[in-house]
């Protein structure tokens, strides 16, 4: 038996944006800037008591931990390119930009998503100060976007249930 395909449907504009996020992702792990709390946030500590242990396992795995993450990003962004390009939500005119973009995910391409959407998540929540799922950013427009990135992750998860 073959796992099933998924599809989302974003609009160019919903998918320009998502593009310009995720390469942003990808600035954040490249530099691996280890001061940087929302890479740590991506790599936490194994053993929150043991902190001589934390560092040996934190050494040991957040190199291929990282570039899995870079991967499947690329994964992410190189479905998101439409006609050959990488969106720009700046290059799109209005009527362009409500046009349908459909993602067609193997199960491969799927748990790239998944897993790319989720770290973007939490890089959005260290950005933002998100400690727990009810803070509401009271009405700054950034926590839309970390809300809208939750939403795209909940929509995947449920088409993967079926």
């Amino acid at each position: 038996m073959t796992a099933a395909r998924v599809t989302m449907e974003l609009t160019l504009l919903e998918a320009a944006h998502l593009s310009d996020l995720v390469g942003q992702f990808e600035e954040v792990v490249s530099e691996r800037d280890e001061s940087d709390p929302a890479l740590r946030r991506l790599v936490p500590d194994a053993y929150r008591d043991d902190a001589d242990a934390a560092g040996e396992f934190r050494r040991l795995t957040q190199d291929d931990l990282l570039e899995r993450r870079l991967t499947d990003a690329g994964v992410v962004r190189a479905s998101l390119r439409h006609d050959g390009r990488d969106l720009d939500p700046a290059d799109l005119d209005r009527a362009e930009a409500e046009d349908a973009l459909v993602v067609e995910m193997t199960p491969e391409i799927a748990g790239a998503w998944l897993r790319t959407l989720a770290a973007l998540r939490l890089v959005l929540a260290e950005r933002l100060g998100v400690t727990e799922e009810d803070q509401g950013g009271d009405g700054d427009p950034r926590f839309g976007v970390y809300e809208w990135v939750g939403y795209r992750l909940d929509v995947l998860v449920r088409a993967l249930d079926g």
